[in-house]
């Protein structure tokens, strides 16, 4: 996946401008920067809900019918909505089967690898709004999985997360990045974006992309979050910024 000089936009104003980068096959990208540095809008563009203003956006897996999953950072249950867990994690099928057509053996296996991903096997017949915030998110991440897309988008999914919920969702994205496919995940937390393969630090432009060493300097952080970058004697850097860690 490629991105050569895009600008992003929604109507008069704009969010990512003259965005350059390459988010590498089988790897973890995480999107990092502040608040408004254009993360989720980035996340929308490459799922194809936002065409650039400018440049190009190449996404091959765009091509193929559900070749790119996207679980948002927040999602409603409608409590009066009978819907249980394996209904829901079922619906990421309906990206390649359509929603009317009989699900195949090979489509239910899907599914059970996603509950059983997300260790939630045991809720597939719990609804949803009988769920805690963190069994829910797994839900729809394992709905995610379950669209079986060479890239899955996932903006924000562990924020807030019990700690159970949260490592079953960093499990998850580690298997799907030693299966090959491509994992782009947006988090306000350095140190998760440290543990990931490839960064982008954005801050309405790609600040810096590369290898979390290479991004995660002093002069990176200081030019994307600016005078929320505190130091602390020579060698300790802290981020003032309540929404980010």
């Amino acid at each position: 996946m490629t991105a050569h000089a895009v600008e992003l936009a929604y109507g008069s104003r704009t969010v990512l401008t003259g965005a350059t980068f390459t988010v590498p096959p089988a790897a973890v990208t995480a999107l990092i920067g502040p608040n408004g540095a254009g993360k989720s809008t980035l996340l929308h563009a490459i799922a194809g809900l936002l065409p650039p203003r400018q440049g190009k956006l190449d996404v091959p897996a765009a091509a193929r019918r559900g070749g790119v999953a996207y679980v948002l950072q927040s999602t409603k249950v409608n409590e009066h909505l009978p819907l249980t867990v394996r209904e829901t994690v079922t619906m990421g099928r309906y990206a390649t089967t359509g929603a009317w057509r009989r699900l195949a053996a090979t489509d239910r296996e899907a599914v059970d690898r996603a509950l059983e991903a997300l260790a939630i096997t045991d809720l597939a017949r719990r609804s949803l709004h009988e769920l805690s915030g963190g069994q829910r998110q797994r839900a729809f991440v394992a709905q995610g999985l379950a669209q079986g897309a060479e890239v899955l988008l996932l903006d924000e999914p562990i924020t807030g997360l019990d700690l159970v919920s949260r490592q079953h969702i960093l499990d998850a994205m580690s298997a799907e990045r030693a299966a090959g496919r491509a994992v782009v995940v947006s988090t306000h937390d350095l140190g998760d974006a440290a543990a990931a393969d490839h960064l982008l630090l954005l801050a309405g432009r790609v600040v810096a992309s590369g290898s979390p060493a290479d991004v995660l300097t002093e002069a990176n952080l200081a030019a994307a979050y600016g005078g929320h970058l505190l130091q602390i004697g020579d060698r300790t850097l802290i981020l003032d910024d309540h929404p980010h860690h």
